[in-house]
């Protein structure tokens, strides 16, 4: 089956890029001072070249003073935000699946993703743990004793937060990936289905192509968002290893103000491995029709 190609857009003139360069130019350059200027100075801080007390000195302290709690940290954290954004992703698009498909399931399903994007994430964190904790409702429906119930809350898996995480994020996955798909799935499904291709083919080669580019970008900030959320890790998560946000929060509320570069450490290493996600999805969108 030979799919038709995307219409290429018209080439934009000279003109018309410079007025859509000054157009977002004033939004670009707040961006930049605020999310510049205080990464700059997290950065400066964690070298030591900002100190609050005591003379400026370059020094990677704040980055070696401990590493075993800061790599237990970064794996804790990547595992978390991994494992939940995975979960949104396959749970979001089989959702935007039942939502196109046009039937009465789509539309109840449709509606509790609305109200589901709409619950902030310390209350979705507070019902998972009241529904999931030991002698929580779940176990007490269930009628197993707390005993014998599975540590989802504070366990060393951090099933509790992956859930919430996963819950929240596959919501707004089906949400955006169902935008995408309104407007051209039915002309391309119509199409590969007049040329005989099978429901498996059509998902194959018309549903995934479409939905890859929107997936990937919800993936990226699914995954961002649950690797610097703070809220859901601290209610759901254990005390030890802690995951990048909330070590960077104990170590910026400590006594001493010598721990402050080394939060300023953790938010950095947690800054960069967030922009790295961020570069690697924009180097996968540049191969795409769709950025083409």
């Amino acid at each position: 089956m030979t799919l038709t190609p995307l219409v290429a857009r018209p080439a934009q003139s000279a003109r018309q890029r410079r007025v859509g360069a000054l157009m977002v130019l004033p939004a670009v350059a707040a961006t930049v001072l605020v999310v510049g200027g205080g990464l700059g100075a997290t950065v400066l801080q964690s070298l030591g070249l900002l100190p609050i007390v005591g003379q400026a000195e370059l020094s990677f302290q704040a980055y070696t003073r401990d590493p075993d709690a800061l790599w237990a940290a970064v794996g804790v954290s990547l595992w978390v935000a991994g494992a939940s954004t995975l979960i949104a992703a396959v749970v979001g698009m089989t959702a935007a699946v039942v939502i196109v498909s046009g039937r009465w399931g789509g539309r109840v399903v449709a509606a509790l993703g609305a109200a589901t994007v709409t619950v902030p994430h310390l209350i979705g964190a507070a019902a998972i743990g009241l529904l999931l904790a030991d002698g929580g409702m779940l176990s007490r429906m269930l009628g197993v004793p707390p005993e014998a119930w599975p540590a989802f809350v504070g366990g060393p898996l951090w099933a509790a937060a992956i859930a919430e995480f996963a819950w929240k994020e596959s919501a707004f996955v089906a949400l955006v990936v169902t935008g995408t798909l309104a407007t051209r799935i039915a002309r391309y499904d119509e199409s590969a289905a007049l040329l005989g291709a099978g429901r498996w083919q059509r998902f194959r080669r018309v549903f995934l192509p479409l939905t890859a580019p929107t997936l990937l970008i919800c993936s990226a900030i699914s995954f961002v968002y649950a690797l610097a959320s703070y809220e859901v890790s601290w209610l759901l998560g254990r005390t030890y290893p802690e995951p990048l946000p909330v070590l960077a929060v104990r170590l910026f509320q400590g006594v001493s103000l010598d721990s402050r570069p080394d939060a300023a450490a953790v938010a950095v290493v947690t800054s960069a491995i967030a922009l790295g996600v961020v570069a690697g999805t924009f180097a996968i969108l540049r191969r795409t029709a769709v950025w083409r």
